[in-house]
């Protein structure tokens, strides 16, 4: 399994319910489901991606996250995830939002722009970066709204939810001392668990 999942798999607790977000291939779900005994629902919009689902028996809806989670009632679940796909919504914020009104807790991982190499070759090259976690040309990338994890804390506090847990990683999800010392400069992968500051706690 892909290093971040098994990283998302440990702040979930078993038995847990689990709303995956962009679900994918059903992997995490599938993950979880197995070694965690967890129940849950995948949310995907690409077809095939639906079908893989449906062969491991990842229960999938067919929804895109950006239309917002209406059909979800308020505390329907105890973890929302959504992996890599935080950049490429219209509207970020009002969908982590929704992922803190349905979910108890959320966990979202995104790339960080400000890390140094994307940064130097801002500087030498003065054309948009393209690297391992960012591999798109400007004009074909799915990416719309690029941030650094200083953006993400601010868009936390002023937003009242509060940050639980941090991982950063690089772009293969290994860890470092380094990183964690200096995260917005030379972290590439940043896994953010997160609570509103109102939510009651065990």
């Amino acid at each position: 399994m892909r290093p971040d999942l098994d990283i998302i798999g440990r702040w979930i607790q078993p038995s847990a319910r689990v709303l995956d977000l962009g679900c994918g291939d059903g992997t995490l779900l599938d993950f979880l489901a197995r070694e965690r005994q967890v129940t849950g629902y995948g949310i995907e919009i690409d077809h095939d991606e639906i079908r893989a689902c449906i062969s491991r028996g990842v229960n999938v809806i067919e929804q895109d996250i950006d239309e917002g989670l209406r059909n979800f009632d308020n505390g329907s679940f105890d973890t929302v995830v959504m992996t890599q796909a935080l950049q490429a919504l219209h509207n970020p914020h009002l969908v982590i939002a929704e992922m803190l009104r349905v979910g108890r807790e959320a966990i979202v991982t995104f790339p960080n722009f400000g890390h140094w190499r994307t940064r130097a070759y801002l500087i030498l090259h003065g054309r948009m970066p393209i690297s391992e976690s960012l591999p798109h040309q400007w004009y074909d990338t799915p990416n719309i709204h690029l941030c650094t994890f200083r953006d993400f804390e601010v868009l936390c506090r002023d937003n009242g939810w509060r940050v639980l847990d941090r991982m950063v990683t690089d772009s293969r999800h290994r860890e470092g001392v380094l990183m964690q010392t200096l995260p917005n400069l030379l972290g590439e992968i940043a896994i953010y668990r997160l609570t509103r500051r109102d939510a009651d706690r065990p």
